[in-house]
């Protein structure tokens, strides 16, 4: 096992600067119409670092000296944290993640949907110690008639509940701590990125397509660190295939841009609630109890129904991006729960 797989934020500070960690940081939603100086990052979400002290604290937010200097480790993948937290997380908060050859074949399950066949961008094997695996594809993806490259890569896909994000990129498998070469890896950005990859030239035109490749790219989880530890994940695939199609590392000036997208398109929520978590409150009624004088209170309406759109926290917001490949823009924000049928 590398150490590889754990990004040192100490090193994504110093490459990438200020601006790309705080970016990486950012909750949009707790951020709205907020002036600059006062926008709020994403939260711990988790007990597992109140013994660290203050600012570790399950509401507090995650700030860049809580995780860099000497505490550049805090924060570190499933795989590599100690076998008695992982259980505990399991136990508490349900945190199981799947190995990397499930999260493939279900991957390719939606891929031949889309392709209107089986096999696109790798081929399932079964070892004879009955071990999975996969055998990647040789040569350009080809694409069937009324689809284009393009259709793909802005195909919207979404992991809920993302965790680490495994079913969104592959640098590692998340439960061997394996380290994955970019041609094999089995993410559906991963997957993006191949064909972006595949389909173009120069510097530019690569820029501009894994731009659109990500913002068609979404996911959600409840607990911070899992949070950014996904967003990591996701802005170093990138680094990951810019230098893996052109040989070279990404340029400084290209690394904010992807940063702010990453940072909208994953986002801190309660998947059951479409809300940020934890944001659910009980509320004072106008009335007092007649004998105690005491003003009453009553619990949000979304959570003692059931109703998903009666909840009282604050629904999160997303970005919808696209007009078109070519010109996809800034796109609109929407809450996410708009989206649930």
């Amino acid at each position: 096992m590398s150490d590889e797989i754990d990004i040192l934020e100490d090193n994504l500070l110093n490459t990438y600067g200020v601006d790309v960690f705080a970016a990486l940081l950012k909750d949009h939603t707790m951020s709205r119409g907020l002036p600059e100086g006062q926008q709020r990052n994403i939260f711990w979400a988790t007990h597992d670092y109140e013994q660290l002290g203050h600012g570790y604290e399950y509401t507090s937010p995650i700030l860049p000296q809580l995780i860099t200097g000497s505490r550049s480790k805090v924060i570190m993948p499933r795989v590599l944290k100690a076998k008695e937290r992982q259980e505990s997380r399991s136990r508490d908060m349900a945190e199981v993640f799947t190995p990397s050859w499930i999260c493939n074949a279900q991957n390719n399950l939606i891929d031949a949907e889309w392709f209107g066949r089986k096999g696109v961008f790798n081929r399932e094997i079964t070892k004879k110690d009955g071990t999975h695996a996969w055998a990647s594809t040789h040569g350009k993806i080809s694409f069937p008639m009324g689809k284009t490259w393009k259709d793909y890569v802005k195909d919207n896909r979404l992991e809920i509940t993302c965790g680490e994000a495994p079913y969104i990129v592959s640098r590692y498998d998340s439960t061997t701590g394996e380290e994955i070469r970019v041609e094999r890896r089995i993410g559906f950005l991963d997957r993006k990125l191949r064909v972006v990859n595949e389909n173009t030239i120069t510097e530019k035109e690569w820029i501009h397509a894994a731009k659109v490749a990500l913002m068609s790219t979404y996911g959600y989880e409840w607990q911070g660190d899992n949070l950014l530890l996904a967003r990591e994940a996701v802005f170093y695939t990138v680094i990951d295939n810019f230098k893996h199609k052109f040989s070279k590392p990404l340029p400084k000036r290209y690394a904010k841009a992807f940063a702010y997208i990453i940072s909208w398109n994953l986002w801190q929520m309660d998947g059951l609630k479409c809300v940020v978590p934890c944001s659910c409150h009980d509320e004072v009624t106008n009335s007092a109890d007649m004998f105690s004088g005491v003003a009453a209170t009553v619990p949000c309406r979304g959570c003692a129904s059931g109703d998903i759109r009666q909840h009282n926290g604050t629904y999160c917001v997303i970005r919808d991006w696209h007009k078109s490949f070519s010109r996809p823009g800034k796109g609109s924000e929407i809450e996410f729960v708009t989206l649930v049928r």
